[in-house]
């Protein structure tokens, strides 16, 4: 309840309640809302980027590309290759680009410049430009010519200057040929071949063409003269070496003869003689020492049998009969055999005792005594042979003992004889292998072949290479889209102002009122104009050091001309809420807002008028004392106002002024200067005392109050009022701006009747209401409102 006893509105946001815009995503319904609202900006960037696009192809001359292409192909030299010390290899990709910095190269151009004489083409040296070039070219001329130059030196020149500085500018004229030529010159690769492209960029087709083959024709000539240099460098440099290399060569051969003559060392089948001496020595030992195993392993043998016994000899020696025994033995032991057989034989028939059976076993003993003894005359055979073989043996190890000494010293000198024989070797391999390269290199020099051969020469072009219109005017538009997105998502980023129902309800928690509509523009974009000349005048006004005056350009409409319009239904919407705060008393309604020039002393009179239209008894109160709009407005003059009513304690009653047209009481104020005590009378105990009589007599009382701004009046007055309409100015008003006012004074907030947006274009009101919002369907009720001939509805 406040001080009259009237309930306070009971939907209106705490004063702690923190009032903060929503960080949501851009849904998709948000971004089309944006494409609507700013296609008028990206379309007219894209326009104008598709000018600027058209504007560059009309000042553009058109520049033309000849290409031709050569092949970097070993094969043309195989001829010479199969006898050349270098061998071709595979083309790599660095080599490649070896080739393409030769062809951008300063020499090559200068080839070029002196072969065509583009020195003195005029076509070539003075090409046309574009209009943007020469709007360049014209001020670097105006700046040179405003820059002190350097003057001419006394004296006159002698004829050797004269020339001298002709041939200086002749050299810089041909030097910056080269330079152009290097700069319009394009040589890259085809894809992965060996072929590579050489064209030449030219406002001219014809001078394009022939500057194309030249730059062809030189760079094969170049190619061909290189190769050439090369060889003739490299026979020269070969010839020089070879004539060292030989002298070389021969004293080393001579050096490996002296040595060994000086030493006495005389060669055997490529071996010295000490060291064959050695050779054969030690195969000699080797088959020494066989025999000498040899004849001591049949002497030992032949030692055992007869150191068993001449019965057992026989036996042993028929045991072994695979040796090599001599013939007689060998006889002597088949008769033995032949014997003891017969002997069996008779003993088996004719028994032991029979007389030839006793002969026979005498005769079997005398052949096993001559076989002993011819054993043993092999056993000493055999042993005799021993011991030759050991002497043998001795006497060659003896030899090759003292062979070794005088090998060891024929070695030290070998060594050095080695070393020497090396050198003469590898010397003469050297020159040989020169001699064979100064031979293929003077025959390389006699086939001056190039590797590199054009396979396409450059055309006339037909078409020229650029500007491209397609691509120029698609960029273009490319850009101006870009632009225009740019200044489109710029315009959002800033929109920071009241729109819609859903800024109030939504950003500040409070209740929406209804929409006043713009009126007396011309457009929907009346509003941006209206601010520009506001500025223009209050610049003006600034320069002539006066008070600016103020801008009408924009009204509401007043329900007492049209009370069918959205305008009408808006203020009824206020009455309505007052009417629910105020439950059937009287009370005091103020009316402010949050920036000048933003309505709110219309809005106050258009409800007053709306108020007293139905039958109530409506006071008017002007209550900005600073800039009293409303009593600036009524040409009657009053002898009495608010400020002396209050000051000097006079009838409030006799200062009103009743409106017959609109059938309101009016009480103004008079302000002559500053009057810098509103905020204390505002809020003083007559102001208090004033209202309540006022009470007394009038339905509703409409106080028009200052923005809620720097100054302290709309607060100090607050706690008087028993509800406050707030107006905002539709796209101007920052949500902010309200917010804080909300979050700074509790006092507002719970005495907030409403809010109500002044100035809405409601042309453009739909783009900026969400998809199923009254704004979006504002359209569909036009039949139950009255249009004013300057709105136009959604």
């Amino acid at each position: 309840m406040n001080h009259t006893g009237l309930p306070l509105h009971t939907n209106l946001p705490e004063p702690t309640q923190t009032l903060q815009e929503p960080d949501d995503f851009i849904d998709i319904e948000q971004l089309f809302g944006m494409i609507a609202r700013q296609a008028k900006v990206v379309a007219f960037c894209a326009a104008m980027g598709l000018l600027l696009g058209i504007l560059y192809l009309m000042t553009t001359p058109p520049t033309y590309i000849a290409v031709g292409r050569v092949l970097i192909d070993e094969r043309l030299n195989k001829i010479i290759d199969d006898t050349s010390a270098t061998t071709s290899s595979q083309l790599t990709d660095s080599s490649i680009e070896s080739q393409i910095e030769i062809l951008g190269s300063n020499r090559l151009a200068l080839t070029v410049v002196d072969s065509e004489k583009l020195d003195e083409n005029t076509v070539f040296l003075r090409p046309s430009v574009s209009t943007l070039a020469k709007v360049f070219g014209f001020v670097r001329a105006v700046v040179l010519f405003f820059l002190p130059s350097r003057s001419a030196e006394p004296g006159e020149q002698s004829n050797a200057d004269t020339i001298a500085q002709q041939i200086r500018v002749k050299q810089a004229i041909r030097q910056g040929a080269a330079f152009m030529l290097q700069k319009e010159m394009v040589a890259q690769r085809v894809g992965r071949s060996h072929v590579i492209a050489i064209g030449f960029r030219s406002h001219n087709p014809m001078l394009a063409q022939q500057i194309a083959n030249a730059y062809t024709k030189a760079y094969v000539e170049d190619q061909l003269h290189a190769s050439y240099e090369a060889t003739e460098q490299a026979a020269v440099w070969l010839e020089g070496r070879l004539a060292d290399l030989r002298e070389s060569s021969q004293s080393a051969a001579l050096a490996v003869e002296k040595f060994r003559r000086e030493n006495g060392l005389t060669a055997a089948r490529g071996e010295l003689l000490a060291e064959r001496q050695l050779s054969d020595l030690t195969t000699q030992l080797i088959e020494a020492k066989s025999d000498t195993a040899r004849a001591l392993a049949r002497f030992r043998q032949y030692s055992s049998i007869t150191d068993a016994g001449a019965e057992s000899a026989v036996q042993n020696a028929t045991m072994s009969s695979d040796q090599n025994i001599e013939s007689v033995v060998g006889t002597l032991k088949t008769s033995y055999m032949n014997v003891a057989k017969r002997e069996r034989d008779i003993s088996e028939q004719f028994g032991v005792d029979h007389p030839q059976a006793v002969a026979l076993r005498k005769e079997q003993q005398q052949l096993a005594e001559r076989i002993f003894q011819e054993l043993k005359l092999l056993a000493v055979g055999y042993k005799n042979e021993y011991e030759v073989a050991l002497s043998r043996e001795t006497a060659l190890q003896e030899s090759i003992a003292a062979a070794t000494g005088r090998n060891s010293d024929a070695r030290e000198i070998d060594v050095q004889l080695r070393e020497l024989e090396q050198k003469s070797t590898a010397l003469s391999v050297l020159y040989n292998t020169f001699l064979t390269r100064f031979a293929e290199s003077s025959q390389q020099s006699s086939f001056p072949i190039s590797k590199v051969r054009v396979i396409s020469e450059a055309g006339l072009p037909r078409s020229p290479a650029s500007p491209k219109t397609i691509l120029a005017l698609g960029l273009s538009l490319v850009l101006g889209l870009m632009v225009g997105g740019g200044f489109a998502a710029l315009n959002e980023f800033n929109e920071r102002f009241f729109r819609t129902a859903d800024d109030v309800r939504d950003r500040l928690g409070a209740k929406f009122l209804g929409y006043l509509p713009l009126t007396g523009a011309s457009g929907p974009d009346e509003s941006r104009l209206a601010n520009i000349w506001s500025f223009v005048a209050r610049l003006a006004a600034w320069g002539r050091q006066k008070k600016p005056a103020p801008i009408k350009v924009r009204r509401t409409a007043s329900p007492m001309d049209m009370p069918g319009t959205v305008s009408a239904e808006t203020l009824r919407n206020v009455k309505l809420a007052s009417d629910v705060v105020l439950q059937g008393k009287s009370g005091v309604i103020a009316v402010v807002s949050a920036l000048p020039n933003e309505g709110k002393s219309t809005v106050a009179a258009s409800l007053a008028t709306l108020l007293s239209a139905n039958k109530e008894k409506v006071l008017l109160i002007d209550g900005d004392l600073r800039n009293p709009g409303l009593s600036r407005s009524h040409t009657i003059h009053v002898k009495f106002d608010l400020i002396k009513a209050l000051m000097k304690g006079k009838p409030w009653r006799s200062a009103l002024i009743f409106d017959k047209r609109r059938r309101f009481f009016f009480l103004p104020a008079i302000v002559t200067g500053r009057f810098s005590h509103a905020s204390e009378l505002l809020s003083s105990a007559a102001m208090r005392r004033f209202l309540e009589e006022a009470k007394t007599e009038f339905s509703y009382i409409i106080v028009d109050l200052p923005p809620l701004g720097p100054v302290m009046d709309a607060k100090a007055f607050a706690p008087l009022a028993d509800a406050m309409v707030v107006v905002v100015e539709w796209g101007r008003t920052p949500r902010k701006l309200i917010n804080s006012f909300f979050l700074s004074e509790p006092v507002f907030a719970n005495k907030l009747l409403g809010i109500v947006i002044n100035k809405v274009d409601m042309s453009q009101l739909y783009k900026f209401g969400s998809f199923g919002s009254s704004e979006k369907h504002f359209h569909q009720y036009a039949s139950y409102y009255v249009t004013l001939p300057d709105q136009k509805p959604g």
